[in-house]
């Protein structure tokens, strides 16, 4: 079968599995850039594709595209989906399978989080935009950094947030996580007091009311890409040289500061909607050393006399 029908089929397969729009776009975007490059080494059809092929693939990316090991992984992640699709379709044997015996590469773990001087910066752009011109974007860009930095929510969460999810009253959000799954997290009092604020404004800019909470100037729901273009034309204004600004450094600075402030473990796993404990006991791993001074209070030796 030719590389392109058998995408086809496959991204056909996800669609009825009703995955997410961003998750169509990124295998698409991926399986795309795949048979261009197969299509280069004149290889057109699935059963052709061998194990080489596939590491010659992430080669290209990492020399040419310039890609990191996380991003080179998260393609190879995408082919071995689409690969084990093939094969349980019949269209090849699993002996003939490109992606059994291609491993992940080695990532390093670094996770990096905005200071308070980042933060504060950050905050006070906005705010100095909402004093002089009262523009929809000042407005806009200063609750999304509120939002972020007091939930810790991924983009795909933070695009689907609407207004009906939020409860003002009782200070809750609803999210649709990874895999569409439902959490409710709360909101601090500061928080719903900005979001009061924020909504108040929204429904004096525009005309009809909004259905989602970041939108548009046209009152439309943000795509990711748009989140990701405003955090690149603040970093162009911010310049910061260490860190880069994007919706998982403020959840990892949201992780960061809550063990810092003494958040036991569990319930951090619960606020990050993590479906496992073993990606928020990295955070922990990460920050042993930052936390000597929460140790240094809590020890249980502090209270024993010897």
């Amino acid at each position: 079968m030719l590389l392109k029908f058998a995408a086809k089929e496959f991204l056909e397969d996800r669609e009825f599995k009703n995955l997410s729009k961003y998750t169509l776009n990124r295998y698409r975007r991926i399986l795309n850039e795949f048979q261009e490059y197969c299509f280069d080494m004149e290889v057109l059809n699935v059963e052709d594709v061998v194990p080489n092929i596939i590491k010659g693939y992430l080669l290209y990316c990492q020399k040419e595209r310039g890609n990191n090991p996380t991003t080179k992984n998260t393609k190879l992640r995408c082919l071995k989906t689409f690969f084990n699709f093939v094969e349980e379709s019949e269209i090849i044997s699993a002996k003939r399978n490109p992606v059994v015996k291609v491993s992940y590469a080695r990532e390093e773990v670094k996770i990096e989080v905005f200071t308070d001087y980042q933060i504060k910066q950050m905050l006070a752009y906005f705010r100095s935009l909402k004093q002089r011109d009262k523009s929809f974007f000042a407005y806009r860009g200063y609750q999304l950094l509120i939002y972020l930095l007091g939930t810790g929510s991924r983009l795909g969460e933070t695009v689907n947030l609407r207004w009906k999810d939020i409860d003002l009253i009782n200070g809750t959000a609803t999210v649709w996580g990874k895999k569409r799954e439902q959490s409710s997290i709360p909101l601090t009092d500061k928080l719903v007091k900005d979001l009061m604020e924020y909504k108040y404004f929204c429904q004096k800019h525009f005309k009809n009311d909004s259905e989602y909470v970041f939108v548009s100037q046209t009152n439309e729901q943000l795509t990711p890409n748009a989140i990701k273009c405003l955090f690149k034309r603040l970093s162009k204004i911010m310049n910061f040289s260490d860190v880069r600004l994007s919706c998982h450094t403020f959840r990892h600075t949201f992780a960061h500061r809550s063990l810092m402030a003494g958040m036991d473990i569990f319930t951090l796993q619960k606020m990050l909607r993590h479906s496992n404990i073993e990606m928020t006991q990295k955070y922990l791993s990460i920050w042993g050393t930052a936390l000597k001074e929460q140790n240094e209070k809590f020890n249980p030796l502090n209270s024993i006399d010897f």
